[in-house]
């Protein structure tokens, strides 16, 4: 039976250096700085032809765990952490085809410093870089920025929905045929395709246009990771592709379905948007094999409860060192500004269980793994499955520890069983990010 195809991007969370204690992290550890690993990850993510490659970010060291950075610093928890858009332009170099995508907060930048670095970044590089939008969600980062306070959940979103608004205005400042380049006139551009923006709204400005002249297909691929309501309208809106977490199927296919009507509300065609699920498959040899690594990180993670809790903290603003770790997290009234999609999904999973149990039955959640484990058949077959009830888009692969052998068990093990399917594609087609999402 013939495979609708769908997408396949790259998930590259963290730094290298957080896979220090693992096996098989090899000498990679020792040269962190470098960027040898990286490149490498992306020129074989080219060989498998993957859409894009996006880089997850954070900007401050978590200290809301004990009120102090001593976990995150002895642990590398969230740290340290190289700047995603010099990241990003150092594998765009080494490559020819595939997308990268860097995470770059709305609070840290201008609209007109920003739309001017990814809009270089994509006319270096031919049209494959593209932008994951973010707000923030973590105090320390804003204070990092001269900040005193994160504003509420809802209004970053406005604050959001204004910088992009921007951006896309300073994007559009020069007409796509804007550059004649007519020797004969000595005439490079023409002024009349190219204008100012003289946007002033309530949080930003810019008199526009962009010095830099026209951006592949326009403006960059944006992306966006929405988990609450507001967040979801958000990337549905100004989205091409959405970075989704779902545990199961059906969450999966809930999620797509109101990302599309809150598209096609905002007035866009659902289909343009591309909506991927990140998952960590487990992918061995054989089943046997597979189920016995899924069995040893689950075992691994029993004896992490406390880096789980210290992530929460990260992720939550919310300092779990203070509850008893064998007591039932009973009337929490606890709310966050941080990242609030985490805090619910953990205090589900904490209804009548102890903090320790509630931590491990979140790592097991976080793991990613959501049944593809197997060998490269079986989570090969699980995935087309699971996007025919889906109904698409594709997924986000991602690695609990960044290697060179859990990069090769996806490229050379699982993507050959989803090409023999016609699930993915074997070749590019298109030389642009755009034009990958939009091939399918």
């Amino acid at each position: 039976m013939p495979v609708k195809p769908f997408h396949l991007a790259y998930f590259l969370g963290g730094s290298k250096v957080q896979g220090w204690r693992q096996r098989w992290a090899s000498h990679e550890p020792d040269n962190w700085m470098s960027a040898d690993l990286y490149v490498h990850v992306a020129k074989e993510l080219e060989r498998g032809c993957f859409d894009y490659i996006l880089l997850e970010d954070q900007y401050q060291i978590a200290d809301r765990y004990g009120s102090s950075i001593a976990f995150a610093v002895e642990n590398a928890l969230s740290t340290p952490r190289q700047d995603p858009s010099v990241l990003a332009t150092v594998m765009l170099s080494a490559t020819r085809r595939i997308g990268l995508i860097p995470t770059l907060p709305t609070f840290a930048y201008h609209p007109y410093l920003l739309a001017r670095m990814v809009g270089s970044m994509a006319q270096l590089s031919g049209g494959r870089a593209g932008w994951n939008v973010v707000t923030g969600s973590s105090q320390r980062a804003y204070q990092n920025f001269g900040f005193d306070e994160m504003p509420e959940h809802d209004l970053r979103y406005e604050m959001a929905t204004e910088f992009i608004g921007l951006a896309n205005a300073l994007w559009s400042s020069w007409d796509v045929d804007s550059v004649v380049m007519d020797a004969d006139r000595t005439r490079f551009a023409d002024p009349d395709k190219v204008r100012r923006v003289d946007f002033r709204g309530r949080w930003f400005s810019s008199r526009g246009p962009l010095n830099i002249g026209p951006v592949p297909d326009g403006r960059p691929v944006i992306a966006q990771a929405g988990s609450s309501p507001r967040g979801r309208r958000f990337a549905a809106e100004f989205a091409d592709t959405v970075v989704a977490e779902a545990h199961t199927v059906e969450e999966m296919k809930q999620y797509r379905l109101d990302i599309r009507d809150y598209a096609q509300a905002a007035g866009r065609d659902p289909d343009s948007v591309k909506v991927l699920f990140t998952i960590c498959p487990i992918v061995g040899t054989t089943d046997a094999e597979a189920v016995a690594a899924h069995e040893l990180q689950r075992a691994d993670a029993r004896g992490k409860v406390e880096h789980t809790l210290a992530l929460m903290s990260n992720l939550t603003d919310i300092d779990f060192s203070t509850f008893p770790l064998d007591e039932p997290l009973e009337n929490f009234s606890q709310s966050t500004e941080g990242t609030q999609a985490t805090l619910t999904e953990f205090l589900k999973r904490s209804e009548g269980r102890t903090l320790r149990e509630a931590a491990l039955e979140m790592q097991a959640a976080v793991d990613g793994a959501h049944g593809f484990v197997g060998s490269p058949d079986t989570v090969a077959g699980r995935m087309c499955e699971a996007m025919e009830e889906v109904g698409g888009d594709g997924f986000l692969l991602a690695n609990e520890t960044l290697t060179r052998r859990s990069v090769a068990e996806f490229v050379d093990g699982l993507v050959p069983e989803l090409q023999r399917r016609g699930a993915v594609r074997c070749e590019y087609s298109a030389r642009t990010l755009r034009g990958h999402l939009s091939e399918f």
